[in-house]
């Protein structure tokens, strides 16, 4: 029973013989994909070869770097000193935003406040 429900192509051709598939193609012909199977090494080839010549001009356009680590390291010491100035200025900015932001919802919360005291109340 589990030889039929493991292979159940093999038991019912075996039972009923082997059964037509007039909706697949006949494998003498070849598909598509087989006749440009023979194109495909030379697609791939030629891909290889571009993605070569574009890691080439890549690496050519990189900077030369004839200094020792020394100098890199301490190149390092002065962009992380940059970055720390430039991440204090923003926080700063940032503390004068969220202060001016403050000054803004009051005046508009007292402009609310003064229409809403203009309106004449509703008797009815």
């Amino acid at each position: 029973m589990a030889n039929k429900a493991a292979n159940p192509v093999a038991y019912l051709s075996a039972k009923h013989g082997p059964f037509s598939r007039p909706h697949l193609p006949c494998r003498d012909l070849p598909t598509e994909d087989e006749a440009n199977f023979s194109e495909e090494p030379k697609l791939m080839s030629a891909s290889l070869v571009k993605a070569a010549k574009q890691f080439d001009a890549l690496v050519a356009s990189l900077p030369i770097s004839e200094t020792g680590e020394e100098v890199q390291l301490k190149r390092i010491a002065e962009l992380q000193a940059e970055n720390d100035a430039i991440g204090q200025e923003l926080q700063k900015q940032l503390e004068a935003a969220k202060k001016e932001l403050n000054q803004v919802q009051e005046l508009y919360s007292q402009a609310t406040d003064n229409c809403l005291n203009l309106k004449k109340p509703d008797i009815s």
